[in-house]
This record gives structure tokens, sequence and C-alpha cells, in this order.
């Protein structure tokens, strides 16, 4: 099993306000290959899922000589509409949205597809490109792909803005903020891991972050230590009492195998 579950953070750090996403990219993917030890091998079967603020053709060419695959939105929207005009043929992908192929603009140093989107916003048509090096039956399914990239910015952010009110507490100084952050990402994973081994297949399961914060780990209730014994008492009138009693058991009993 890998160092990290699903929902858990990989990495974390926090950059000048006025660095650009395109500086980021490099040193978040030399941090996940520490983190999930990622060999050679390893990344011939990963794929990074980028959006325009990352495509750069440096980054790209990066990632492909590292081994990786791609399936990333470019950066240039100048270049975009460049490409769109080479377009021989644009196939529908959904209403006021057409999908078009080209021949790469540069070389990226492995094969690609290169694919156009043109998207209609009242009167005013849009161009987006994509570099990818996977192998789908269609343009549709390329862009399908893209689009079920993880949602990093919901899913967790404003998760953690909610649940651990990471919005509200801010540090002065550069290195306590860092702090700050690194420490919102243990109480993350911890919630993770208590959802996924915990809740699961409870009556609780469904209960996301903010509400596992406030509705059950600030429940009223007592803890006793005795002589190996730790000793929880809950307050049987609220609600969800009876069902963290039995995920709690669950929890503490399942060993963390393989973490």
């Amino acid at each position: 099993m890998s160092a990290c579950a699903a929902g858990e953070t990989i990495w974390s750090d926090i950059f000048p306000g006025a660095r650009h996403t395109v500086k980021c990219l490099q040193p978040a993917v030399e941090n996940t290959e520490i983190t999930l030890d990622l060999g050679v091998a390893q990344r011939r079967r990963t794929v990074w899922r980028l959006d325009g603020g990352a495509g750069s053709d440096e980054n790209l060419c990066w990632l492909l000589a590292r081994g990786y695959h791609v399936l990333a939105k470019g950066l240039s929207g100048l270049r975009a509409a460049a490409l769109a005009r080479q377009v021989t043929r644009w196939d529908a992908y959904a209403p006021d949205k057409w999908l078009g192929e080209v021949t790469p603009p540069v070389d990226y140093g492995r094969p690609v597809r290169v694919f156009v989107l043109r998207k209609r916003k009242g009167e005013v048509l849009h161009y987006g490109y994509y570099v990818s090096t996977l192998a789908f039956s269609s343009k549709k399914a390329y862009l399908a792909h893209y689009e079920a990239r993880g949602g990093a910015e919901v899913e967790q952010f404003r998760d953690d803005k909610d649940g651990l009110h990471m919005e509200a507490r801010r540090k002065r100084s550069f290195t306590g903020q860092t702090g700050y952050i690194l420490l919102t990402d243990l109480a993350h994973n911890l919630l993770t891991d208590f959802a996924r081994r915990g809740l699961a297949d409870s009556a609780l399961a469904e209960l996301g972050p903010k509400r596992i914060v406030r509705d059950l780990l600030a429940f009223p209730g007592l803890v006793t230590w005795g002589e190996n014994e730790l000793r929880v008492d809950l307050l049987s009138q609220k609600q969800f009492s009876q069902e963290l009693v039995m995920c709690l058991l669950r929890y503490l009993a399942e060993p963390l195998s393989g973490r």
C-alpha cells in the first residue's frame, strides 16, 4: 500500500502570492515522487492531468522526459486561437462546444495528440487546447477524461476551509503560515483516515469534514484514563451517539496495516 490513501494530502507548501502556478508544478511533482516513491516503472503508469495554469511547454516536456503521461490543457490562449485556425474538421462535443485535432505545435520529446476546444459564450467564441500521450477511441473521450480530473480546489480546499477553519486562521510570518498549513494537512489526513476506516458502511458514512468536526468530534462526553485502559463516555441523548460508539470501536480495533 502506498504512503497515502485516497483523499489524503500528499504534499503541501506555500509560495509568495506573485508566483504563478506554472512555477509551482515541478517542486510539487518532485515532492510527490518522494512521498509516493515513484520510480521509473511507476512513472510510466502515472498520468498528470493539469489545468491551463501549469500547462506550459517547458512543464510538459519536463514531465514527459521523466517518463510520465500527461493530459493537460495548454497555457497559451493566443496559441489556442492560432491552432483553431488549423483545424480542418470540428466535431460536436456538447451544445456550443466543438473539438478538432491539429499537429503538435512544438516537439514535446514524445508522441502526443493535440486537440482544440471551441466553445461559444453568447456571441463570442473561446478556444483552448489540450495535449495528451494517452490513447482513447475518440476526441470526446480525451476531454471527458480531462474534465474528470481531481477537483482539489473544491473537494479539499473548500472542505478544509469549512471543516478545519483554515481560512479563519492566518499567521503573519511566512514560516508560521507554512507550519499552520502542514498542521492542517495532518488534521485533514487524520479526518480522511477516520472517515475511511471508522465511518465507512455506517449511517455516518456520508458526513463530510465539516460535519465530522462539528457533529462528531465536538461530542459532549468524558474521557477517563485507567491502568492500560482508556474509557470514553458519550452523552447518550446526543444525535448520532449510538452510531458513533460503534464507529469508534471499529476504528480503534482495526490496525493501521501498511501505513
